[in-house]
């Protein structure tokens, strides 16, 4: 289960993205309670949403297309240095008590441009320091990673938000950036795996748009996660709508709904590195049950109902995310990783400026309730939809039968009778 942190450059990667994961959920908690206290609108926590993953859906392939050119090392130092920046920038407003929405807004804005290098960065050099043959446990530690953060992060901001205020939240944030940045610089250069960086050219864009497009596994995988990202995963307009408008318990709830759905965001990281290897139907029947319990978390009523089912959300949302993440990876040649993983980053990513504004919306129209049983029904729909491509386009069929005295749901090969039954003209 966590055999890649034998690699001493990716111990020190881990390392650093400890600390700054957690200064990170500190931030998303901090800023979107801020907003809400800043306007009482479910659509303005939407909006910051939005305007921190457009500059990836603006943007995410060309910066793939730089990552693929250039060192990702030292990428990742300029884009990690310009994220503490904007954190303690936040921070100095919120303390001395100017600051403003819009404040937030380009705040998220411009850590969402540094974001369109710094996702495809770290997600491709991954493979630089552990090669390979460690790639798939790599992937699920660093999904666990976050998710442990995300245990501890919203948790501590919950308690500062209602103890010393929003602004030490962000502080934090920006500070927490040192542990990465010192990590990145004490990596030996020598031990890093040389992936042949791409040349600059015309045309680059284009050839990764084809390649994708090339190879049915890899599209709709992306498909699928851009449909989940931009309506299953709304979940900072819904969870502050819930802790707030529906169950009124404030912001210690809205903590806590995080940090429920980290323990099963980690169960399912930690399922996905013991797994070691990323399959198709997996990744379709989490999500066919990560957008059912959407559904039924929509109309809990009460909150530790809703507060019980964040587990097996959390759980069955990230097996899709490491399960997607790690498909596409390990099935793209190294010198296309970089524009590959930021299509997937963009699609994931970029789809929340059209999502995130629409479930504020259906949220304040009518009510959250509705809002979250939209996204569950898209996220499950989808699921069914691109399962039964799937299985066509590998000439699969579906099979339901028992196996161990349980019943077993899978795709199998179709016979050659059905084969020629399927390809014969119809009279």
């Amino acid at each position: 289960m966590f055999s890649s942190l034998k690699v001493r450059n990716y111990r020190l990667f881990f390392a650093g993205q400890v600390v700054s994961n957690i200064g990170t959920w500190m931030q998303r908690i901090a800023q979107d309670w801020l907003v809400l206290s800043l306007t009482g609108s479910a659509t303005a926590v939407g909006v910051t949403t939005a305007l921190q993953f457009l500059p990836m859906l603006l943007f995410g392939l060309y910066g793939g297309v730089l990552v693929d050119r250039l060192n990702k090392r030292r990428a990742l130092l300029v884009t990690q240095t310009s994220m503490a920046l904007t954190g303690i920038a936040l921070a100095l407003l919120t303390l001395s008590g100017h600051v403003q929405v819009w404040h937030v807004y380009l705040a998220a804005f411009v850590v969402g441009l540094a974001t369109v290098v710094d996702n495809p960065a770290r997600q491709s050099f991954v493979s630089e320091m552990v090669g390979p043959d460690q790639l798939q446990n790599a992937v699920s530690l660093n999904s666990a990673n976050f998710q442990s953060a995300r245990l501890v992060g919203p948790a501590v901001a919950g308690l500062m938000i209602t103890g010393v205020g929003t602004g030490w939240a962000f502080l934090f944030n920006g500070l927490s950036f040192v542990a990465p940045l010192v990590g990145l610089l004490l990596m030996r250069a020598r031990e890093l795996h040389v992936v042949r960086r791409a040349p600059r050219g015309k045309g680059q864009l284009r050839e990764g748009l084809r390649y994708v497009a090339g190879r049915p596994d890899l599209t709709w995988t992306i498909i699928l996660i851009g449909f989940i990202g931009t309506f299953g995963f709304n979940f900072p307009v819904y969870l502050s709508a819930f802790a707030d408008d529906v169950f009124h318990a404030g912001a210690g709830s809205y903590s806590l709904f995080n940090t429920l759905m980290a323990v099963g965001s980690l169960a399912g990281a930690l399922l996905a590195a013991r797994r070691g290897t990323a399959r198709l139907r997996v990744m379709l029947a989490a999500a066919v049950a990560f957008g059912g319990l959407e559904l039924v978390a929509a109309a809990a009523p009460s909150l530790w109902l809703f507060s019980l089912l964040m587990v097996p959300i959390g759980m069955f949302g990230m097996t899709v995310n490491v399960t997607a993440n790690t498909t596409v990876q390990m099935g793209t040649d190294p010198a296309m990783r970089g524009r590959v993983m930021s299509l997937y980053m963009m699609v994931f990513m970029g789809g929340s400026p059209i999502g995130a504004p629409i479930a504020g919306w259906i949220t304040d129209a009518y009510g959250v309730r509705a809002g979250l049983a939209v996204g569950g029904a898209v996220a499950a729909a989808a699921a069914v939809v691109i399962g039964l491509v799937l299985a066509r386009v590998g000439n699969l069929r579906l099979s339901v039968g028992w196996h161990g005295g349980h019943p077993r749901v899978r795709f199998v090969p179709r016979e050659p009778a059905e084969q020629q039954e399927q390809l014969a003209p119809v009279a």
